[in-house]
């Protein structure tokens, strides 16, 4: 840290262990387009100094674990927000203190700058060999989840006939107005991110509760604290998504074809004929893809569609649960 803050300084769990950051901590792991991982050498007089871990540290009492981690990213290896893609954030919450870890893509290259007294070293090293390093313990635990975690896409394809037609608004006096209302809404609430429980596979949602909670403004984030020494019996195991920013198409026909593309975090596809036979096509498209072990929702309440994509792997969402975990209603 550059400046002390409020938030610095050590949580006791009633066992007497420490955890640092009295807001929490946070810390983010970046990826390459060549599978690196972008890791720091911790000081050899910080919290288990001489390992290698993600930059990160106390978040502030009035930031996310996002901006947290962000921000600490930003101050210790000069990682540039404008060269990630957020994927998906994982958080173990301990009760009285939690550590997140920010999980990003990075869009284009950059070097990362030791600016703070607390690395020996910054660099990308090979995802295949960083077990090989001397992990500090909390990234060692979480590792092999995060690197199962990056080997998936979770992609969201979204009926958007259905979804305006789930509410009885008048959209059907103006299918092209309705629609661009909507898209720029949509492009709005995923950037908050959704919760891993609405992309969750079938097999693996069971009889989670859909949660309209922003990981924006309420995700504690993490930190420098020793994670791997707390109980993970009392939250999810470390490196288990909580949040994900999916990739996300939004497929339009008929009048609504007529809309722009100026989405951010959207991609919009022009049904030729009708927007069922579309859908489909996308998800084969997206499982498709070579080098990526795809999982797709679509966002829809039709039935047959439901079926379609059913058969092709997809996992079914309905509007109302999607509308709400966006913040559409």
């Amino acid at each position: 840290m550059n400046t002390h803050e409020p938030a610095d300084g050590w949580v006791e769990a009633p066992d007497g262990r420490r955890f640092w950051g009295r807001a929490g901590a946070a810390g983010l792991l970046v990826v390459d387009p060549d599978d690196r991982v972008l890791l720091q050498h911790r000081a050899d007089w910080s919290h288990f100094g001489g390992t290698w871990g993600l930059p990160g540290g106390a978040r502030h009492h009035d930031e996310s674990a996002v901006e947290g981690a962000l921000r600490e990213s930003g101050e210790e290896a000069a990682v540039p927000v404008d060269a990630l893609r957020l994927l998906f954030a994982s958080e173990l919450d301990l009760g009285f203190w939690s550590y997140t870890t920010v999980v990003a893509r990075a869009t284009r290259p950059f070097e990362p700058v030791v600016s703070d007294a607390e690395s020996i070293a910054l660099g990308w090293v090979p995802a295949a060999e960083v077990a090989d390093l001397p992990l500090h313990p909390g990234f060692a635990a979480s590792w092999p989840r995060l690197r199962a975690e990056l080997a998936a896409e979770v992609h969201v394809v979204v009926d958007v006939a259905n979804v305006l037609g789930s509410r009885p608004d008048g959209w059907w006096r103006d299918r092209a107005g309705a629609t661009s209302r909507l898209l720029d809404a949509l492009s709005r609430g995923v950037g908050h991110g959704l919760a891993e429980s609405l992309v969750a596979s079938d097999s693996d949602r069971g009889q989670a509760v859909v949660t309209t909670r922003r990981p924006a403004t309420d995700v504690s984030p993490a930190g420098d604290g020793a994670f791997a020494t707390a109980d993970a019996s009392a939250a999810e195991p470390p490196g288990t998504p909580t949040w994900r920013w999916p990739a996300m198409s939004a497929v339009v026909e008929g009048d609504a074809r007529a809309v722009g593309d100026t989405y951010p975090g959207l991609t919009v596809l022009r049904a030729e004929a009708d927007g069922d036979s579309a859908i489909v096509a996308r998800v084969r498209e997206v499982q498709g893809v070579s080098g990526t072990r795809s999982r797709v929702v679509v966002v829809t309440a039709d039935r047959a569609l439901a079926g379609r994509v059913a058969t092709v792997g997809a996992t079914v969402v309905r509007p109302g649960v999607f509308r709400r975990a966006v913040g559409l209603d």
